[in-house]
């Protein structure tokens, strides 16, 4: 195989660090890695990105994108334009809040025919369970799909319903045998006062808060595992935002389980204490708490308890957010941020010390592990060229100019973070190049071999 084209940077992340290295590529893939810059023969294509960075493209193994049956919310066409904005290379859609519902396999293709010819960046797919659907399990699962979603709660729409801990019992021998991950939203909701403080006042942030107390992760996350150490089943926890749930996770990860878990930039980022009230673009489940709380989040991604963090793209009209009205119990919970995870994580880790190195673990090398993406989340031969070129250095407000996603609420805008995308390279080819896109999309989807 000959190389078609080749990209120099004096700052390529490698494995083993950051490197002044040329990529040669071709067919997709890292053909060779050359020190220094290579001597390119005359009319080769030749890249130099100088002193920008060049990283594995970021994989967000948590995304709604909401195509086919709500593309009025988003849709693979402005997601993927996003994603490719903010250096991701790979997103996985759960099963919701696409109609239908990704709980069998015609639901599946569906999805599938209506990505064709808009994929900007590369698509994985989970399966969903729901009461009921436990013989469509193996389908799915040949036809492709990454792992299963379950909710332990409303998910929010009713073609989605929740499962009970009994039912999930009587499921997790199938996920055992077909090895791949069950993904769970992780809160057992139960009557207290909390949700009589919302109630009384739509618009306190704070009673929002106190109606899904921590308490309700930890007892699902204490059930979770219980699951996971009876039958083996590999299971990862969503979104976590309840530290106390943190030394459950470490005890069991130190018996060897099959457990992981992730948490969101919109965690650590955010804190209770400054989210203003009636400001439904905070709002999400389960709900951003206390700083001292977020500081051990990030704390557990510096000592892998927790293995990696994604967004939880959840997108909505603003009339479905609520905007105007401020009405923190009726407004959508999902917050859209797709394009700027890779800013404010690395404001975050520059604040605290952690290095790039850090972030590109986080936010690559463990989503493409945990995915069983071999030939992604790495920069080396024979892995494939999904590739972020960008300035980490450089600071941008982040404003409604510069969002790709289909509505442009989100409670990042005005913020000031770190770190400018460049270009954005997907399987070889250049996807998104400084407010650009290229017109043929080089995404592709991407299924499971079993």
């Amino acid at each position: 195989m000959e190389a078609e084209k080749a990209i120099h940077s004096k700052r390529v992340l490698l494995p083993d660090g950051i490197r002044d290295v040329t990529l040669l590529i071709g067919n997709g893939t890292i053909l060779s890695i050359e020190p220094g810059k290579w001597s390119a023969p005359k009319g080769f294509p030749f890249i130099e990105a100088g002193e920008s960075l060049i990283m594995p493209g970021l994989i967000d193994s948590h995304v709604h994108i909401n195509e086919p049956g709500r593309t009025d919310w988003e849709g693979f066409e402005s997601m993927t334009k996003a994603a490719a904005a903010g250096g991701i290379t790979t997103l996985v859609d759960m099963p919701l809040n696409s109609s239908p519902v990704t709980t069998n396999t015609k639901a599946l293709q569906a999805k599938l025919d209506a990505a064709q010819g808009k994929l900007m960046v590369n698509l994985g797919c989970y399966g969903g369970i729901v009461p009921g659907n436990s013989d469509q399990l193996e389908a799915l699962a040949k036809a492709g799909v990454l792992g299963f979603k379950v909710f332990l709660t409303h998910s929010g729409i009713d073609e989605f319903p929740e499962t009970s801990m009994k039912e999930l019992d009587r499921v997790a021998p199938i996920l055992a045998k077909l090895g791949l991950p069950l993904l769970a939203h992780a809160e057992l909701d139960n009557s207290h006062p909390g949700q009589a403080e919302l109630e009384d006042d739509h618009y306190s942030y704070n009673a929002y808060l106190h109606s899904r107390p921590n308490t309700w992760e930890d007892e699902a996350v204490r059930q979770l595992i219980a699951l996971c150490e009876k039958h083996k089943v590999r299971t990862h926890i969503v979104h976590l935002s309840s530290a106390s749930a943190l030394p459950m996770i470490r005890e069991a990860r130190a018996k060897g389980l099959p457990l992981t878990a992730e948490t969101c930039p919109h965690y650590v980022y955010f804190s209770s204490e400054k989210i203003p009230d009636a400001d439904t673009r905070f709002k999400c489940a389960p709900p951003i708490r206390d700083a001292a709380n977020n500081q051990l989040l990030w704390d557990a991604l510096t000592d892998h308890t927790l293995d990696f963090i994604v967004t939880d793209h959840s997108p909505a009209p603003p009339e479905t957010k609520e905007l105007d009205s401020g009405d923190l119990k009726a407004a959508w919970g999902g917050i859209a941020s797709i394009q700027f995870s890779l800013p404010v994580v690395w404001t975050l880790a520059k604040q605290r010390k952690n290095t790039l190195e850090e972030v590109a673990a986080w936010m690559s090398t463990r989503v493409a592990d945990f995915l069983g993406l071999p030939k992604k989340g790495r920069i080396q031969v024979g892995a494939d060229a999904d590739l972020v070129i960008w300035s980490p250095d450089k600071k941008m407000k982040i404003n409604r100019n510069n969002i790709q996603f289909r509505h442009k609420v989100t409670p990042y805008e005005g913020e000031m973070v770190f770190g400018v995308v460049e270009q954005t390279w997907v399987n070889g080819e250049l996807a998104y190049d400084r407010g650009g896109f290229v017109s043929s999309p080089p995404g592709k989807i991407l299924l499971h071999q079993a």
